[in-house]
């Protein structure tokens, strides 16, 4: 096979490539997505793309990387998010990533896909999703979170300092244009409500049996490393979860200047848990 990330594979005229539009039902609205199919028969392996807060980052380049190494992968938008109708909330965007693992078995057929070799891989808060998602669903291979934004752990640090709460109130609002029916004090109010049950190493003893990939970002400013990252890659090897990769790059929070070596990382992670 070419190389994903310096090729395009050969055209397939009886099975070619297509990126066709998919929609998923999920409390009572539909959400917008699309799905880059590769050529060929398949059935091909699944890949769930799951963006963060508010999602000015989806990791398309990403996704067609994915596409060309012969990944399914799916990118879609939460509720009350780029149009989609509803609220936005952090428990909607639980939800949702539920209801989209849910609903894959229902596309295999049409989009020639293998969701019995599915991965979840999520950025930022879409990693925070990521993993809550897998540990709740077994039929969930894989899972890599990549910048993860931990919110039971902000939680608790916004519980223990006034100034810190406020922070992230006021953070929270400067990102709202693309959603709706939210506010900062409401997803730090939802944030701190979930508390303990958000932490993300309390998952630990159900990723414990599979393949998890922790990307941490070391000039982030958004989930700073010693606060998101190391701490949960610590609490994952004392479990231990067995096949776990952990990887701190020299990057910001996009991950702006090493795209190139996520993409690589992501597809070496993939190749050997699919």
């Amino acid at each position: 096979m070419s190389d994903p990330l310096a090729a395009d594979p050969p055209r397939d005229p009886d099975f070619p490539a297509t990126t066709p539009q998919v929609t998923f039902d999920s409390g009572g609205e539909r959400l917008l997505g699309v799905l880059h199919l590769p050529a060929g028969r398949g059935p091909h392996p699944v890949v769930v793309l799951l963006h963060g807060f508010p999602g000015n980052e989806r990791n398309f380049d990403l996704a067609q990387t994915l596409r060309r190494a012969g990944y399914a992968c799916l990118v879609f938008h939460y509720r009350g998010s780029w149009g989609v109708g509803g609220t936005w909330s952090w428990g909607h965007v639980l939800e949702d990533a539920a209801a989209v693992v849910a609903a894959l078995p229902g596309l295999a057929a049409a989009h020639r896909l293998d969701p019995r070799r599915l991965a979840l891989v999520g950025h930022s808060m879409g990693g925070f999703a990521a993993l809550m998602t897998a540990a709740a669903d077994p039929s969930v291979t894989a899972v890599a979170s990549v910048a993860a934004f931990d919110l039971g752990v902000a939680a608790a640090l916004c519980r223990a300092d006034a100034e810190v709460r406020a922070g992230y109130v006021k953070a929270f609002d400067g990102e709202l244009a693309p959603l709706r029916g939210t506010s900062g004090q409401a997803l730090v109010g939802e944030m701190e409500a979930g508390g303990d049950a958000w932490r993300l190493a309390r998952l630990a003893p159900r990723l414990a049996g599979r393949p998890v990939l922790l990307v941490g970002t070391g000039h982030d400013v958004v989930t700073p490393h010693e606060v998101h990252h190391e701490p949960l890659a610590a609490a994952y090897r004392a479990h231990p979860v067995e096949r776990l990769e952990d990887h701190l790059f020299p990057t910001d929070h996009a991950l702006s200047d090493h795209r190139v070596t996520l993409a690589r990382t992501v597809l070496g992670f993939l190749e050997r848990s699919l």
